[in-house]
């Protein structure tokens, strides 16, 4: 039972890796701003993912403290681009 865990676990660390590898592509190549923070949003957000799956992987508890950290960053830098992308200034 723990080996069908730890292969599920693999493969959707995998399907994530992959994911992300596809969301970078396109915050590179998106058409405009909106687009690229939105697929910023997600390459965090599936890094995140990672994470806890790295977590879940070793039966680490630190991966899911610094996923919690990297997610209140993400929030907090995402508020403050969408401030400056609406008012054209940051403060």
């Amino acid at each position: 039972m723990v080996n069908l865990l730890l292969i599920t676990l693999y493969i959707s660390l995998i399907i994530h890796v992959v994911l992300i590898g596809i969301s970078v592509w396109r915050v590179w190549r998106g058409d405009n701003v909106i687009d690229r923070l939105m697929g910023t949003e997600l390459v965090t957000t599936l890094f995140l993912a990672v994470l806890v799956l790295v977590s879940l992987i070793f039966r680490e508890s630190l991966y899911i403290d610094v996923a919690l950290g990297l997610a209140a960053l993400s929030f907090i830098g995402t508020v403050a681009l969408a401030k400056y992308l609406a008012d054209e200034q940051m403060f």
